[in-house]
């Protein structure tokens, strides 16, 4: 079997993201309740994510949770044969300041996605009152 001796590289930078994520899925799966999709690769080519951030609002306190990264074929998540749990980030409750800065949670992806697979992330917990979550997913284009 030949093997690939050349290396392949993001042919653009692709960044995504979703805000506003309030909502908990108390189910610990992705097949039903609140699941925010916060990247997809590119159609024909695929793509590679480096990293997802989570970011707690600033101006806004957050209670525990813990965030719940999925890989997803593309197809729908309520068919649990599409999705699976990659990874799990704990974050702790957050207050509102302007003089302290929000801890940056980081989950290290580092992998190439085929063609239209999808990152989702889920939350146990709501984060309360006026609270959200922000979510960044930062790769490339094949």
């Amino acid at each position: 079997m030949a093997a690939n001796t050349s290396p392949i590289y993001s042919r653009t930078a692709d960044i995504q993201w979703v805000v506003n994520c309030t909502a908990a899925n108390n189910n610990i799966d992705i097949t039903s309740g609140t699941s925010y999709l916060a990247f997809t690769a590119d159609a024909t080519e695929g793509g590679y994510v480096r990293e997802l951030r989570i970011k707690a609002n600033p101006s806004q306190n957050t209670a525990a949770t813990v965030a719940r990264i999925w890989l997803n074929t593309g197809g729908s998540t309520s068919t649990d044969t599409n999705s699976v749990m990659i990874g799990e980030l704990g974050i702790p409750a957050t207050t509102a300041s302007a003089t302290v800065a929000q801890p940056d949670f980081i989950y290290q992806l580092n992998m190439a996605l085929p063609a239209s697979y999808c990152i989702y992330v889920t939350f146990g917990t709501a984060p309360g009152g006026s609270g959200e979550f922000m979510c960044c997913v930062i790769g490339g284009k094949y």
